[in-house]
């Protein structure tokens, strides 16, 4: 306590002097704040310092900066997701901080304009360095050599199995970029190595990467929840340019080569399975109490998810007018404004004849790929909050649990046969 009071007082001291002085982005004390933050929980922080937050805010000038004014556009970021709580606009994206990421795709409105591939390595980078941060807490917290988030520390065996998880979490994206034979002689990436290949991948992008840590209580594992929702985010928006990208294609005059995008979209969803394994060593208790400093924000806020599901077929009246999408409703416009979608695209593709024979079957097969895996991540997902919910309400104000039983077999496509529910119970359970 004595320690908390003294870092409060020294950031006070920093805030001040720093606001009396020439108040400048380069010189803005983030490493005090991150650390005060991290002393308390965003839930904890003391007024005094978030309205001292509130003025540096008031002092940045003129409009919100571009992004090519980097140190400027990263302390205006960071202020509005460190003071969500205390502007009463708390949810699941200032939760994670996604604007501090930039997220290379989906529908983040400061992502550069990038072509096929370097947006693809993008998300590859970002989905390792947010595995690779989490297994570095891990491993420091094991190690004593941070006393980060202390409450509910796991035990030894299940540090190491999360590193084994979080390693063949990110494989396939090492595979992509080229460099997963960083350990040598086939041997696996340890996660050790996995650090140094996650820093050597972006450095500069190391700070934005810190400040985007903003848990809300002192519990261990919820550095692991957030890193894992984090990197389900770029994943989600990542699928989204894929299928955006297949729904084009089927369009124009190679309407066949949308079955690599899916195929893409669908090898994305299908490696990524570790993730979910790797969320499911959180401790129950640990995520419990966590959880209740977390009301107002909740993944039925994801606009990537709903991009996803909103870009296979357009979702009927009642799942638009449905919370889910009342509470995106950047992507509930695009909907209403006739967004094409891969089932409309198909369809009009085979009507008109562009798509037909082996090709046709060909789209169709990559169709159906897609929506099985994406069927067996709701199904997995519900699996997962069962266990670490039960019963209770979700967070957001939503129902929690219920919902997502409700949702899990909705069609993906309905322009192609539907998928079959699994008829063994365990399959896809995170181990």
């Amino acid at each position: 306590m004595d320690d908390t009071r003294n870092v409060e007082g020294r950031l006070v001291h920093e805030l001040t002097s720093w606001l009396a002085g020439a108040a400048t982005p380069h010189t803005f004390p983030f490493t005090a704040v991150l650390d005060t933050f991290h002393r308390t929980g965003k839930h904890f922080v003391a007024g005094e310092m978030l309205a001292l937050l509130d003025e540096a805010r008031r002092r940045l000038p003129g409009p919100r900066p571009t992004a090519d004014d980097d140190r400027r556009s990263l302390l205006s970021d960071f202020l509005d997701v460190a003071l969500d709580k205390w502007d009463g606009r708390y949810d699941y994206r200032s939760y994670l901080a996604l604007r501090l990421l930039r997220m290379p795709c989906g529908t983040d409105e400061q992502r550069p304009a990038v072509d096929d591939a370097t947006g693809r390595r993008s998300r590859d980078r970002l989905l390792v360095r947010l595995i690779a941060d989490a297994l570095a807490f891990e491993m420091s917290a094991a190690e004593r050599a941070t006393d980060l988030l202390p409450q509910g520390r796991p035990p030894p065996a299940v540090v190491a199995k999360r590193c084994r998880l979080g390693i063949r979490a990110v494989t396939p994206a090492l595979n992509r970029l080229g460099i997963a034979a960083v350990a040598g002689d086939g041997e696996p990436v340890s996660a050790t190595a996995l650090r140094t290949v996650a820093t050597d991948l972006d450095a500069a992008g190391d700070l934005r990467l810190r400040l985007s840590m903003l848990p809300v209580h002192v519990t261990h594992d919820e550095y692991l929840f957030i890193r894992v929702l984090q990197a389900y985010e770029c994943l989600f928006a990542g699928l989204a340019d894929e299928l955006r990208a297949a729904a084009l294609a089927l369009t124009g005059d190679a309407p066949c080569s949308a079955a690599e995008r899916l195929g893409h979209a669908r090898e994305l969803l299908g490696g990524a399975s570790p993730i979910f394994s790797l969320l499911a060593t959180m401790q129950p208790e640990s995520f419990r109490t966590f959880r209740q400093y977390t009301e107002g924000a909740s993944a039925i806020q994801s606009r990537s998810y709903k991009l996803v599901e909103s870009l296979c077929r357009a979702p009927g009246e009642d799942r638009l007018d449905s919370a889910a999408y009342r509470s995106v409703p950047e992507v509930r416009a695009l909907v209403r404004s006739g967004q094409p979608t891969v089932d409309e695209a198909y369809r009009s593709a085979v009507r008109t004849g562009r798509l037909r024979g082996p090709d046709r079957d060909l789209v169709a097969r990559a169709m159906d790929a897609f929506a099985e895996a994406l069927l067996q991540w709701r199904r997995t997902h519900l699996r997962l909050a069962v266990r670490m919910l039960g019963s209770r309400p979700g967070t957001g104000y939503t129902e929690g649990t219920p919902y997502l039983a409700a949702v899990r077999e909705l069609p993906v496509f309905t322009a192609v046969a539907p998928v079959p529910p699994p008829t063994d119970s365990t399959e896809g359970c995170p181990a």
